[in-house]
């Protein structure tokens, strides 16, 4: 995939940042939100629009070593680390949900609902972003958030529009080695992939909304660094240089006729 020289909202059926209004994203841990929104909330940012962000751990086992970094220690990096993204991208609202790493399977779902119940109440969101139910890379505590906010849509009567974070084949094609490579998919993970004309919205970042998107994963940096010196600068910044978004109502709707 080339980087466009624009940012392209798809029309179907949304036809425009606008339409987006107020977004609230509700993730597991701090990067989820940059990989697979941070170029969506530049440019909602850009259009004068309020974006919050709500995330349920602090990320606190995401090392492979854990005797450097212990879990105390690595909560106040990566707690430091989202602040500092968030504003590559122009986002000063966030919320902690004050959860433990790798747990939220493991917590009553009534608990994590609520809290999201809560979040909607307070922000009144327009438009809800997230992970499809699969979680995206399979990761258990992403798919216990996407339960999460799905049953708070319900709950709150479906007042907002919800996306589900997705992938497109082309993704898929283009990008199979790298994915590979970097281990991107979980053990028995099945990714996403909708086809274009299925699509909410689509952020394909130009240079300037790419360059705020790899700044805001760069401030990750225990987490990003040594995977951007694997794949390379440049390669890494078109890797992840779209975003992809289908409505909930859809995928529940395929769910039901299959």
């Amino acid at each position: 995939m080339r980087t466009q020289s624009t940012s392209r909202l798809a029309s179907r059926p949304t036809s425009g940042v606008a339409e987006i209004g107020v977004l609230l994203g509700v993730w597991a841990h701090p990067d989820d939100e940059a990989y697979l929104s941070a170029g969506l909330m530049a440019v909602v940012r850009a259009a004068g629009h309020r974006v919050v962000v709500a995330t349920a751990t602090k990320g606190e086992l995401g090392t492979s070593d854990p005797v450097a970094f212990p879990p105390e220690r690595l909560a106040v990096i990566r707690e430091g680390e989202a602040e500092a993204s968030l504003a590559a991208v122009d986002v000063t609202e966030h919320r902690w949900l004050g959860h433990r790493d790798g747990t939220l399977d493991q917590l009553p779902v009534a608990h994590g609902v609520d809290q999201v119940v809560a979040l909607i109440e307070e922000i009144r969101p327009d438009t809800l972003v997230t992970f499809g139910p699969e979680g995206m890379t399979g990761h258990g505590d992403h798919k216990t958030v996407s339960g999460w906010v799905t049953a708070a849509w319900n709950q709150t009567g479906r007042r907002s529009q919800l996306w589900y974070a997705t992938l497109t084949p082309e993704f898929h094609r283009e990008w199979a080695a790298v994915n590979s490579e970097v281990g991107l998919w979980m053990e028995g993970a099945t990714p996403p992939s909708d086809e274009p004309s299925d699509l909410a919205f689509t952020v394909q970042c130009d240079e300037a909304t790419l360059s705020r998107k790899f700044a805001a994963l760069q401030a990750h940096s225990s987490q990003t660094a040594e995977l951007i010196r694997l794949v390379g600068p440049e390669r890494y910044r078109r890797w992840w240089s779209n975003e992809w978004f289908v409505h909930a109502s859809l995928r529940h709707d395929r769910a039901s006729a299959a």
